[in-house]
């Protein structure tokens, strides 16, 4: 479960967070990706800063590992970059014949991404994170060689990179990573109403492209991020956060997680799910069926969740 994302400093520490990270290890999770960013000021920055007016402090994140090794579960520490002008960080790029200006941007990313490497290493993290869904800075191999071999030096537990769905086969690196990560939010219904064994149907198609992605680079493959909130449609389009008037529909995203669960459960080259999301302040109980967020806690989704990883 991806935990605590859009949490800004002290959130970790709240008696809140405390109480939402033992529901989260209640629905048989094993793993959370504790998942949190920093800003550039626009997609044509070149310096990562640290704005820890907004931004987890290192003292957050070492109290929600500590944490979440207390109740059992390992951590996937996995540090993001967001553009303040509210552009989506795929976006973050230059011009080809800006060359100078990529040197300059990976220099920050770099040392942006080291600084958590190293406290993924005292921490004892399981799993690290190099990016997610840097779909323009993605085609610089020469970059991300950098990165990784610098990242080894300093982590030594395996090493993951969240890509975005339908953009996977796009990077040639993925040979130099542990493990292959993509965002999930496949489209897996056409029209509002459509079934489960729909939902089937269209995961088996994506479950032949990722088992072709392993056997390109010989690498297991990890959703992770996905989900879909708890509203009607957004099985069409499960990335989305932004339709707020859509009506509450807890039986569409149970449906979602059931069928993901159905076709890739057995897949020997597919190693989990780090789903999309749980806060570190939970809504209510008594009012879990007036939400539609991702949050899954107190809905139809949650019981399939326990169902599943009971089997384990």
């Amino acid at each position: 479960m991806t935990y605590g994302w859009n949490s800004k400093r002290g959130d970790y520490r709240s008696e809140e967070a405390i109480e939402s990270m033992k529901k989260l290890k209640e629905t048989g999770s094993e793993w959370i990706a504790l998942s949190f960013y920093t800003f550039q000021e626009t997609i044509y920055s070149t310096e990562i800063v640290f704005d820890y007016g907004y931004t987890v402090t290192d003292r957050d994140i070492e109290h929600a590992v500590l944490q979440a090794k207390q109740l059992g579960l390992k951590v996937c520490l996995k540090p993001v970059v967001n553009s303040r002008d509210g552009i989506w960080r795929a976006r973050i790029g230059f011009p080809e014949e800006a060359s100078s200006y990529w040197d300059k941007w990976f220099y920050s990313y770099i040392n942006f991404i080291l600084h958590y490497a190293e406290l993924a290493e005292e921490l004892e993290c399981e799993m690290f994170c190099i990016g997610c869904e840097m779909v323009n800075a993605e085609p610089h191999i020469e970059y991300w060689s950098q990165l990784i071999r610098a990242v080894r030096n300093i982590y030594k537990g395996p090493l993951i990179y969240n890509a975005n769905h339908g953009k996977e086969e796009n990077i040639d690196w993925f040979d130099q990573v542990d493990i292959i990560g993509t965002s999930a939010y496949y489209p897996v219904t056409e029209k509002m109403g459509d079934s489960e064994e729909v939902m089937v149907s269209n995961w088996l198609k994506v479950r032949e492209k990722m088992q072709r992605l392993h056997e390109r680079f010989q690498k297991p493959i990890l959703f992770a991020e996905i989900g879909c909130r708890s509203a009607s449609g957004c099985s069409q389009m499960p990335w989305d956060f932004e339709h707020t008037d859509l009506p509450f529909d807890e039986e569409e995203q149970a449906a979602f997680y059931s069928s993901v669960m159905r076709v890739f459960w057995d897949e020997p080259w597919f190693v989990g799910f780090f789903w999309w999301d749980w806060s570190t302040k939970l809504y209510k109980f008594n009012e879990a069926k007036e939400n539609t967020g991702f949050d899954i806690y107190g809905k139809s989704a949650e019981v399939v969740l326990k169902n599943w990883y009971s089997k384990k």
